[in-house]
């Protein structure tokens, strides 16, 4: 197996267990960390992730953003399938290790809209395609690495969850979305957190070539 692939594994695992973990916790010692330090904890571990394999797989962790890559044409078609199986199985191991460790939490992060379909899906939509439009404007081809794409890649999905939070527990990754969806066995809201970021991604890769890459050259 590649490294890359077992790269991407361990990132999507870190963001559940780190991420949701700090959700449940959370949860369970009623509300002891905040609605701020959740979304902190997000952003710090895909900041850390990305300096840890940013050199090794391009620290996606995220299908969304493969497939945002994908469809710009910076990223192989052949490893796209992988990617996205090694992403899923990160954040489906992470959120069974949760679910082992608090059995009694019941939700495990997962994502329940907080307001309306409408609100949640558009949220999601327009919060991945910004993450994504800061990707493309801090990334090599489809490798997120450097000094400053960690930091703005982490201090953006540490903010945005203070809009995005309270009506979608802003996801924008299906691989974070689908592991408490099945650990906890709610799919009743899932197509959600599966289809708008992927829609808010590509859109995001597509426009970003055309502006910031453009204004790189």
């Amino acid at each position: 197996m590649k490294k890359s692939y077992i790269a991407e594994f361990i990132g999507a695992f870190s963001i559940v267990f780190f991420g949701c973990g700090s959700m449940v916790v959370n949860h369970l010692q009623d509300g002891i960390i905040g609605h701020v330090a959740v979304n902190m904890a997000f952003g710090v571990i895909v900041m850390v992730m990305i300096y840890a394999f940013g050199t090794v797989s391009g620290a996606h962790f995220n299908p969304a953003v493969t497939i945002a890559f994908w469809a710009s044409k910076k990223f192989q078609p052949k490893d796209v399938p992988p990617y996205i199986v090694s992403q899923f199985l990160g954040g489906i191991a992470g959120a069974l290790m949760l679910k082992a460790i608090f059995p009694t939490s019941g939700t495990y992060g997962e994502n329940i809209p907080g307001g309306t379909v409408f609100q949640a899906f558009a949220l999601e939509l327009i919060m991945t395609f910004f993450l994504m439009l800061i990707i493309v404007s801090v990334s090599t081809g489809h490798m997120e690495k450097g000094i400053m794409a960690g930091v703005a890649i982490g201090m953006y999905i540490g903010i945005e969850g203070y809009i995005a939070g309270p009506f979608s527990s802003s996801s924008m990754n299906p691989a974070r979305s689908l592991g408490p969806a099945i650990a906890s066995g709610d799919y009743r809201q899932l197509w959600i957190f599966m289809a708008a970021p992927v829609i808010g991604a590509v859109l995001a890769a597509l426009i970003g070539d055309r502006i910031v890459v453009k204004h790189k050259a």
